[in-house]
């Protein structure tokens, strides 16, 4: 076989045109002969919303970055929408009309412009600031990427000097501990007896040796060794009460902490469980008919449905409102096959004589349908719902945890430990995440007969609903799930399992973060070899490299192959298209795809010069659109080889690992400050929110974002409000005070006009209304609770009165630019007091309002490790 043909790495994929198996030098140096001309600049940092630009490269023709295949999934931060342009919808009915605006109007024109470079506001995420990582904007002339590369650049050498020292650790008490049995071994030769000869090869000499492998180990907490004792196979955790919470853990109610993280190692790591009991799933209630006089509607003619088919109807009827749904062509094309199939199966439409309605094509049947009768019932039960008391809510309430309270929890060998989704997913319409191709699809009720429960075998076995039986019943120790049943849209398994804060939960997160703290032993000599490799000769090891680049610098997901059929078309790095790259020189690289969960990931990065060269060589003709980026590496293959470093390693670790050493060196760098609560919460933020830029953690802005920032910008003008109306006050009672103080000090905020000192007037007026009216209605329940006569109406007009005069004061305070001064005994000193609370309030308010604006477009969920360090260390910084 010649050499030719024998590459040692097969193709990864076979669709579309592949790169050839080795690069030739003269490939090289041409590469580094266009790059030639540009200055280069530090890599490894992004650079967020920046144009795309057709560049001169003769790997990138114009860039359309997969424009036909990604027409409709330009982002997921605001709802699409599916409008025409039929403008007249008064005859149509409800489910027919579309929403049509003037910007979706006007999108025609986009069509042949590249995805990136629609510049359309809340898109695309911002560039990266210096407010937004902490900087304060000084006059240097040094660049913020510089200044981002410089840091991540000092963080990575840091982790290589900390791995090398780590592994010189381990090193030295391997050493050790070979020499402390080479001696023990020598003296026992010496020894006369012969008893102690034999010992030397023995189980002494081997404990002698593993006991001082462990003092030599510095990772090994020390309250490991010395808080745990093992009775009856249970551990008991012997430790000092803490300070203040004598009172709170004497109460009966009180449970007993399971500190899993101080329990010994079981032997056998599989087995997860000795003992388990639990009450199964709670169902969700059978459905209930729609009155006799409530239709849905074929062109305009009442439908009578079977039960099945009603209850389908219903699913779509109820979510009317969510336009984002039922607008959408998939979601109703979907909907309608289910449907037509159900009605089809159950005897069929019938109209108020009995002649039955030919329900069948989309294009033609499906514009005659009416739902709005049974939205507006569900909506009518909504609002009565919503309308209920308080009283009638708590009771409501309490009822359905009085049924549910047994299900939270199960007994765990022998401990309470609390359960996670204990309900069954009750019937509807399956909406998906981003363009599912499923999307509308009918959700089926799941049954007893489906549903296998995993429990012990001593345990005694949930009954079923009454005339129904399990699919099965298990004794699986080495399974955490308690009960198991398949969906019918993906044929995905879904769990019942135990609750994120249970022992469970919590073990499992801390196997995958001491996975990322065993990563940093290798760190320095994976980054060694995969630069390395970065210049390989192999167009296999090339492709693995600049693969692991992407993932290690800029936290890119793996990537796993699609079925686009059955799942949406998401990318991650090993799965990259033609399309979703475009090169600019000299070393930046625009990524615009689909991500996890359906969110667009548009990202600009500069990369290393090595690593630029290699996507244009991984781009080359006679690859167009739709051929792979990485033709000879999936992510089995990535993570195979990651394995030859560390077991267990796979590309998601280098997220954990990147993500939980940043923000460790990034708080270990912070200075000790007497500061309060509110201000070390945000010191806490400014760093999870350094890391989120630096390891490239990004969140689509949530759709209320505005609404609450709105909110809470209103609150701080109120609180002003009362700040001005105090000052005001001071000069009622002491008019000299704007002489020793300065007119100025008494003036009205700049941000607050009077148009909005007047709608603020009424907005107090109106929340008093609100609250006389609420506290009136609570204490009238609690009459009739007691079995005593409401009060009449004359008593809350009564109580009204002072809402009245609330308004009269302002309007009077309008007219003539008075205010009268409140309390009893007002003065001066209590005026200042009260200004000086709402300065306090206001600050950290504004300190809120900072850090949730700060923290919009980044995800702060970095390390839950390290979240909780910070707390317990929370008392030195």
């Amino acid at each position: 076989m010649s050499s030719d043909s024998d590459d040692d790495m097969p193709l990864a994929r076979t669709n579309g045109r592949v790169s050839q198996a080795h690069i030739s030098k003269d490939v090289d140096r041409a590469m580094d002969k266009a790059d030639a001309k540009f200055s280069h600049v530090p890599s490894g940092v992004a650079v967020r919303n920046g144009p795309v630009v057709e560049d001169n490269m003769d790997v990138d023709e114009p860039a359309t970055n997969g424009n036909t295949k990604r027409k409709a999934r330009t982002s997921t931060s605001k709802p699409p929408n599916y409008a025409d342009s039929e403008s007249d919808e008064d005859s149509v009915p409800l489910a027919k009309r579309q929403r049509v605006s003037k910007k979706a109007a006007d999108s025609d024109s986009d069509d042949d412009v590249p995805l990136a470079a629609k510049k359309k506001p809340g898109k695309l995420p911002p560039k990266v600031t210096a407010a937004a990582f902490g900087e304060e904007s000084s006059g240097d002339d040094e660049p913020l990427t510089t200044k981002l590369a410089k840091k991540k650049a000092s963080i990575e050498k840091k982790a290589e000097k900390e791995a090398k020292s780590i592994r010189a650790k381990e090193s030295k008490a391997k050493n050790a501990a070979k020499k402390a049995v080479k001696k023990e071994e020598s003296d026992s030769e010496g020894d006369v007896k012969p008893k102690a000869k034999r010992k030397s090869n023995g189980t002494a000499s081997a404990k002698k040796s593993n006991g001082v492998k462990a003092e030599a180990d510095s990772d090994e907490p020390l309250k490991k060794k010395s808080t745990t004792k093992k009775a009856n196979g249970k551990v008991k955790v012997e430790e000092s009460p803490a300070k203040g919470k004598g009172k709170k853990d004497d109460s009966e109610d009180a449970e007993e902490v399971y500190r899993w993280w101080d329990a010994p190692k079981k032997e056998d790591d599989s087995i997860k469980w000795e003992s388990l009991q639990h009450n199964g799933v709670i169902f969700p209630p059978p459905y209930e008919p729609l009155p006799k006089n409530v239709k849905l509607l074929y062109d305009g003619v009442p439908v009578t449905l079977s039960l099945e088919a009603e209850e389908i109807a219903g699913f779509f009827g109820a979510m009317l409102n969510s336009t984002h749904n039922v607008e959408h062509p998939t979601f109703r094309k979907n909907f309608f096959e289910d449907f037509k199939e159900a009605v089809k199966k159950t005897g069929g439409a019938k109209d108020k004589d009995g002649n039955k309605l030919s329900i069948k094509d989309f294009s033609k049947d499906f514009s005659k349908l009416d739902f709005k009768p049974i939205f507006n019932y569900y909506d009518g039960k909504n609002q009565e719902k919503k309308a209920r008391s308080s009283a009638e809510k708590k009771a409501d309430k309490a009822a359905k945890d009085l049924v549910e309270a047994p299900y939270t929890t199960c007994i765990w060998d022998g401990r309470k430990e609390q359960v996670g989704n204990f309900r069954v997913e009750p019937p509807g319409l399956f909406r998906g995440r981003g363009e599912h191709p499923k999307t509308g699809r009918v959700k089926k009720r799941v049954m007893p007969e489906q549903i296998t429960i995993n429990i012990g075998k001593e345990a005694t076995v949930p009954a079923p609903p009454e005339g129904h039986k399990w699919k099965a019943i298990q004794h699986d120790n080495k399974a955490t799930w308690l009960a198991m049943w398949q969906e019918n849209i993906n044929g995905a398994y879904k769990y019942v399992m135990l609750a994120a804060k249970s022992s469970i939960k919590g073990q499992s997160d801390y196997k995958k973060f001491e996975k990322a703290r065993e990563l940093k032993k290798h760190i320095d000599r994976i980054r060694k070899d995969y630069t390395k490799d970065l210049k390989a000769e192999l167009m296999a090891d090339r492709q693995r490299a600049t693969a692991v680049y992407l993932i290690d610098k800029f936290a890119l997901r793996a990537g796993n192959e699609k079925d686009t059929e059955n799942e949406a078309e998401t990318v991650g790095c090993c799965s990259l298209k033609y399309e979703h790259v475009t090169l600019q020189a000299p070393q930046t690289v625009i990524f615009d795809f689909l991500g996890k969960d359906s969110i667009r990931f548009y990202e600009e990065f500069i990369v290393d010069e090595q690593v630029f060269k290699n996507l244009r060589i991984f781009k080359k003709a006679p690859k167009k659109e739709g051929d792979d980026i990485f033709d000879r590496l999936n992510t089995t293959q990535l993570n195979k080889h990651l394995t030859n470093y560390m077991p267990g390693l796979s590309a998601k670790v280098f997220r954990t690992y990147n993500a939980s050493f940043t923000m460790s060196t990034l708080l270990k760098e912070l200075k000790d400050t007497n500061i309060s609560i509110q201000e070390k919460v945000k010191l806490y933020n400014d760093c999870n929110r350094k890391v989120a830029i630096l390891c490239n953690h990004k969140r689509t802005v949530g759709a209320g974002h505005e609404v609450q920032m709105e909110k809470m910008s209103d609150r701080i003008k109120g609180l002003q409000y009362q700040q001005w109306r105090l000052k005001q006050m001071i000069l009622d009672i002491e008019p000299k005070q704007k002489k020793k103080k300065g007119a100025e000090w008494f003036e009205l905020d700049e941000g607050l006009t009077q148009e909005w000192v007047l709608e603020h007037q009424a907005f107090l007026v109106q929340e008093m209304r609100t609250k006389i009216e609420k506290k009136f209605a609570k204490e009238n329940e609690k009459l009739v609770a007691d079995g005593q006569k409401e009060m009449k109406a004359k008593e809350l007009t009564e109580r009204l009165t002072a809402a009245d005069d609330l308004e009269k004061k302002l309007k009077k305070e309008n007219k003539t630019k008075k205010v009268e001064a409140e309390g009893k005994g007002p003065s001066v000193e209590k005026c200042e007091a009260n200004i000086k609370k709402l300065d306090e309030r206001i600050t950290a308010m504004r300190l809120q309002a900072e850090d949730r604006e700060g923290n919009k477009e980044v995800a702060l969920g970095t390390s839950k490790i390290v979240s909780k360090s910070v707390q317990n260390s929370s008392s030195t910084h």
